[in-house]
């Protein structure tokens, strides 16, 4: 993974949604939960704090001092499990700022914290986490300077709500939008915000025959997905938080299904790596090459 230079570059170490799903059915597309890697020259951004966390956390370790900057959607458990196991936030020196919604009178710390208590785990966040942890309250609407990177975000349509982010640097853009249930004012919202953007990472969750028996439950199909980057404008549309239950194969026939509509779309999977440079198309990079 890249960490200098322009252009932004988005490596996903979690792609899975509601819970991981490991085994040899998911191992091309990935079984843990949501969790990406964004470098923006020299500045760490991470999305969501998914099971995938940890397998991030351990190529990091050799990082010393460390800052990284970690967005969170929401507080559903497959976005934060991977925080306990995230091997810099027990490393004296590091500093991992964590930006999310105050909930019930608790900022991002707080409510991230409460996983870490007895008798749901050993290890709490207040004694044996010795990285310096600053909170950072973010709300619909919110554009923020993270080192040089302009962020902003909105509200999405999902219980007990969530954020979806775009990160600008440079000229180039991200829009991370998992967890949303299209058909609401919540869409108009998420149009505005991935307005042009590079890539736009979408809650895929669903294929329209099972989005009409599971409405109200809070995610999305890939042709909602297709319809938002036509209408926005995006280049780059990638498929996320896939079901615990489908297979590769499954996704895999999603992807080339959602091709024939829109030509730049790409099935997240574990280990993938997009570049985007100053100038030039979105690069999707073999795993080896990540």
């Amino acid at each position: 993974m890249s960490k200098g230079g322009g252009g932004l570059c988005i490596r996903f170490w979690g792609t899975r949604g509601s819970l991981p799903a490991p085994g040899r059915d998911t191992s091309l597309f990935g079984g843990n939960t949501s969790c990406i890697e964004v470098r923006a020259g020299n500045q760490l951004i991470i999305l969501d704090c998914g099971s995938g966390m940890r397998l991030l956390g351990n190529e990091l370790v050799g990082t010393s001092p460390l800052e990284a900057h970690v967005l969170l959607t929401h507080y559903h458990w497959d976005h934060i499990m991977g925080l306990p196991f995230f091997a810099p936030l027990f490393m004296d020196g590091n500093t991992i700022h964590l930006y999310g919604e105050t909930k019930q009178g608790m900022d991002v710390r707080e409510v991230l914290s409460g996983q870490m208590i007895k008798p749901y785990f050993p290890v709490s966040m207040g004694i044996e986490c010795q990285a310096e942890m600053p909170a950072h309250a973010v709300a619909p609407g919110d554009e923020f300077d993270i080192a040089g990177v302009r962020a902003s975000c909105c509200r999405l349509n999902h219980p007990g709500d969530a954020l979806g982010f775009r990160l600008d640097y440079g000229n180039r853009s991200v829009v991370y939008a998992t967890d949303i249930e299209h058909g609401t004012k919540s869409d108009s919202h998420l149009e505005k915000l991935a307005r042009d953007a590079d890539v736009l990472i979408y809650d895929a969750t669903y294929t329209e025959a099972e989005y009409e028996k599971l409405k109200g439950w809070g995610h999305s199909t890939w042709r909602a997905g297709v319809t938002l980057a036509r209408s926005a404008g995006v280049k780059h549309l990638v498929l996320f938080h896939h079901l615990p239950e489908r297979t590769d194969q499954q996704v895999a026939a999603l992807e080339r299904e959602a091709k024939r509509e829109f030509e730049d779309v790409t099935a997240a999977r574990e280990g993938m790596t997009l570049e985007l440079p100053e100038g030039g198309r979105v690069r999707v990079l073999p795993d080896s090459e990540g």
